[in-house]
Formats: structure tokens, sequence, C-alpha cells
């Protein structure tokens, strides 16, 4: 079976994040470039289509990633928390926003041009490396849950969803792993490609075998090694993305 992470790391940024992989120099230069913005709940940051002249870094918040195909459905494609940096495509290439980016709730961003970023980035190839490293990440993320969409079942999907959330953004509590993100059945379902009908009923029945609980936006997995093994997968300690000097 494969493995997954069943944990956080214990980085003062969310482990994965592009804050928490930096060095420290590299992350105190890159937090002095820009401006601090505070943004509403439910508020759209950047829009599908746009050009791109602004890299975000967050620090604060939730921010859904989200893109709309052409016959209009839209889908849930990412989630980005603090640390992590939003809008950092266009930039680099120079092409119109893939996706809309909304926040969750009251979101703190740092909004730095995209010509000084990209002269942060030239300066120090630690953080480039960094930031490629980062994109590298973000596409196996892709392609493995396109690989799960063929080759499992629905159940499965969401079940290595579930700990692949958790692994990433998850906090330890009383109950079980909270996801810590809150999360619709829909949007559960737009990262699986699956409706929401077929969603509640895969919770449903992973809360009735004792797996998982569920409220509003809210999912906590009570037993973490047996829905691993629902799901072919095998706990696995948590990684360590430690910081290296520049």
């Amino acid at each position: 079976m494969r493995r997954v992470p069943s944990s956080l790391g214990t980085s003062p940024w969310p482990s994965e994040t592009f804050l928490a992989r930096l060095s420290e120099s590299s992350r105190q230069l890159l937090l002095a470039l820009g401006v601090m913005h505070t943004y509403p709940a439910n508020h759209v940051m950047m829009r599908q289509g746009e050009s791109g002249n602004l890299v975000l870094v967050v620090m604060h918040g939730l921010v859904k990633v989200s893109a709309r195909a052409e016959n209009g459905t839209e889908s849930l494609l990412a989630v980005r928390v603090r640390g992590d940096v939003i809008g950092d495509m266009a930039v680099l290439d120079g092409s119109a926003r893939s996706a809309t980016a909304t926040t969750c709730g009251v979101t703190v961003a740092r909004l730095i041009k995209g010509d000084v970023f990209l002269d942060y980035l030239r300066r120090h190839s630690s953080a480039a490396l960094t930031l490629s490293t980062l994109m590298s990440d973000r596409l196996r993320w892709a392609n493995q849950r396109r690989l799960e969409f063929a080759g499992y079942d629905s159940d499965v999907c969401l079940a290595r969803l579930l700990l692949a959330v958790a692994a990433r953004h998850g906090r330890p509590g009383p109950e079980g792993m909270d996801l810590g993100i809150p999360l619709t059945q829909v949007e559960l379902g737009g990262l699986i490609g699956a409706k929401e009908s077929t969603v509640q009923k895969i919770l449903r029945n992973l809360s009735a075998r004792g797996l998982v609980r569920t409220g509003h936006r809210r999912v906590i997995i009570v037993d973490l090694s047996s829905l691993a093994a629902f799901a072919n997968l095998d706990p696995l300690p948590p990684r360590n993305h430690s910081a290296k000097p520049d």
C-alpha cells in the first residue's frame, strides 16, 4: 500500500507552505516586500481570466482556489492557508489568471507587485528553487487526484482526499483529526469529481464505520489508521521541510 502523512509538522507556518519551506533569511526578505491588506469574507482576491500583476502571500485566513469550465461548471481546485503564495503562476509566465481565489473568512495577505517578486527570485536563488519545488508538489497533488479518479471508486477517492487534506492542514483535537479547513460537501465533491449526493452517501458510510464525524462545513477523522486502511494507504510519520540557509 502507498503511504500518506498522518499529521502536521512543527513549523511556525503550516507545513508544505511556501513560507514554511523558505530559509529564515529568505522569508524575512520576502515579508519586507509589498503591503499588507485585509479582505472581508467571501471576497474575490483575483479572478480567472484577468491579467496577473500581483502575488499574494497569505498571512492569516483561508483562501479557496476554483476554476470554471467552458460549460459553466465550477470546481474547487485547492485551498490555500497562511504561508501560501497565490498568483505566482501568472506573474511567472505572463499569462492570465488560471483560477479564481476567494476568501473563506476575513483574510490578511501581503500584496507584492509582480516585477518586485520576480526580482526577489532573481536575487535569491534558494527561494526560486523553493518555489519551483512547491509548484512541482502542486502538480503531483493534481496528478495524484487524476490517477485516483481513474483507479478507484468515489468512496476510496474521498477517503484519500480527506487524509491528504488532513496531512497538510489538519489539527488534532479531542474528537480526532479536524481537517483544519471548512469544506462543504459540494466542494469535497468538486475535488474528487463526484456529485454532492455521492459525497453525502460516502460520508454517512464512513461515519457509520466510525471513521469520521461530520458537522457544518466540518469533517473530523476519528480513526486515521482505519481510514488509511480503507483508502489502501499506510500512515507515515510527518514530512519535515527544514529550511536551509542561503
